[in-house]
């Protein structure tokens, strides 16, 4: 059985190369692909912590992988312009999973 990761990282590679074959709906608005994504790397990432994957590696792995389809589809500029912004985001608490109190 393939670990949770190689199927992510098959899954991520084969989600880069246009399909080959016709599709029986329409796509997604961008939207519902990210919350569809998010669903699929969630699921991933819960597998590979279950098969004892360290959640920093998982972390390192997912960022390298994001960044390098984001330097394949906009270039090595956009991206590094794109990352400059990210200290702010990360100090402004964009990124912090926290439950609402009530």
């Amino acid at each position: 059985m393939r670990s949770a990761l190689v199927r992510a990282q098959i899954s991520l590679s084969f989600m880069s190369r246009p399909a080959s074959f016709p599709t029986a709906r329409d796509p997604l608005p961008d939207f519902e692909q990210k919350q569809t994504a998010l669903s699929y790397l969630s699921e991933a990432w819960a597998e590979a912590r279950h098969d004892g994957v360290d959640g920093d590696c998982l972390a390192q792995a997912s960022l390298f992988t994001a960044l390098a389809e984001l330097v394949s589809t906009y270039g090595e500029d956009a991206v590094a312009k794109f990352v400059e912004g990210l200290p702010a985001r990360v100090r402004n608490g964009e990124f912090s999973l926290k439950l609402a109190k009530q």
